[in-house]
């Protein structure tokens, strides 16, 4: 069963108001009125109907205060409003435009005039309605990818005695191809990493959720797989099986896609502090002495995953003193960008870096100056940083 559109008339004059209900209900539409604009605010606010008739000259309140209070409220100010005025009120009428009238309808009343004025405003709103109930179901869906997502990512990091762990996420839209994780494996090493999947938005969320899960599947395959001593790999060995794995996945499975993704990750062994790492085309990790001074740079060894087969991974070791803090970061922070177009950059980050910092308090120190230097431009990537460091 087909509606009929609701239009409110708002005229002091009887006159007026009769005859365009009769217009009106030959048209098939339904009518309601009003005969100031002090009602006709409370018919909007009761009613919704679809298309206000607005008289500008009325008593208690004019049209001019109904229009500057209906586009105030955004909960009515998408109904659309027809300034109802003279021939010789011509600037009446542009008044209410500039106020946010639809159109507007000269007096006297013409039928064909009339009818068109109002059919274009009605066909106008249903496009807007249509419009806006497609963006509610696109924010619906990106906000249901979000909650998603998140649960891609750690809930909380985990506790390795006498090391402290932190990590700062923040994704440039809804749904981010930057991700990071952390876990421990049974023989008590720890095993973390920051990724930046290529591209931005749907795509690279997607697959961000695929390289985390291969990622983080193959580093822990062993645990799994009944009868095997889930002690039998190497971090060595764990590490190339789980970036050759994942790459060599993507590539046989997905060829078509494209889609790569710098990675770094390592594995930690909290006794002696011993690091086992591959650097997957990522951002160079920095080793910071107690200092203040950075003493290495964990720079690429191998392509990005996804790009190459067979893989080329190579596998480092260092040593990480009980006073050296290790930050590890994807290119969202370098490439962070101001409303100037000037670029965050690697020296800006170094600046940060003081002596005898914990991870907590550099991660807040580099979240608080992104934050200053992005000021109101949109944030152009997905930051994504993590730090670990032995406790002194």
């Amino acid at each position: 069963m087909n509606i009929k559109p609701k239009i409110l008339i708002v005229d002091d004059e009887p006159f007026n108001v009769d005859y365009l209900e009769q217009e009106l209900e030959d048209l098939h539409y339904e009518t309601i009125s009003a005969v100031n604009g002090q009602e006709a605010l409370e018919k909007i606010i009761s009613e919704s109907p679809d298309l206000v008739l607005l008289d500008i000259m009325m008593p208690i309140m004019d049209g001019y205060g109904v229009l500057e209070k209906v586009k105030a409220d955004a909960d009515i100010r998408g109904i659309p409003i027809i300034v109802i005025s003279a021939n010789n009120d011509l600037n009446s009428v542009v008044k209410g435009i500039k106020l946010g009238a639809e159109d507007y309808l000269p007096k006297p009343f013409e039928p064909t005039l009339l009818k068109a004025r109002i059919e274009s405003s009605l066909e106008k709103k249903n496009l807007r309605d249509l419009q806006d109930k497609y963006l509610k179901s696109l924010e619906r869906e990106m906000n249901t990818a979000h909650n998603i997502q998140k649960e891609f990512l750690p809930e909380k990091l985990p506790t390795v005695t006498g090391w402290e762990i932190a990590s700062y996420f923040k994704a440039a839209k809804e749904v981010a191809g930057d991700f990071y994780d952390a876990f421990l494996l049974p023989d008590g090493t720890l095993t973390f990493l920051v990724a930046d999947v290529c591209g931005k938005g749907i795509g690279a969320a997607l697959y961000m959720t695929l390289f985390r899960s291969l990622i983080r599947a193959a580093s822990t395959s062993d645990q799994f797989a009944p009868g095997q001593d889930a002690k039998n790999f190497t971090p060595a060995e764990r590490l190339l099986h789980a970036t050759s794995l994942t790459n060599n996945y993507l590539i046989e499975t997905h060829e078509a896609a494209c889609m790569f993704a710098t990675v770094f990750i390592g594995i930690l062994d909290p006794k002696n502090g011993t690091l086992t790492y591959i650097n997957c085309g990522n951002d160079p990790a920095l080793i910071i002495g107690g200092d203040g001074q950075i003493r290495a740079e964990l720079t690429r060894t191998g392509s990005a995953v996804g790009v190459i087969t067979p893989s080329n991974f190579i596998v480092k070791e260092t040593i990480l003193a009980d006073d050296e803090l290790l930050l590890t970061f994807t290119d969202g922070i370098p490439d962070t960008q101001n409303s100037r177009g000037d670029f965050y950059g690697n020296e800006r980050l170094r600046g940060l870096i003081t002596a005898n910092s914990t991870p907590t308090e550099l991660l807040n120190r580099i979240q608080t100056s992104l934050h200053q230097f992005i000021g109101e431009a949109d944030q152009f990537d997905d930051i994504t940083l993590m730090a670990v460091k032995r406790k002194v």
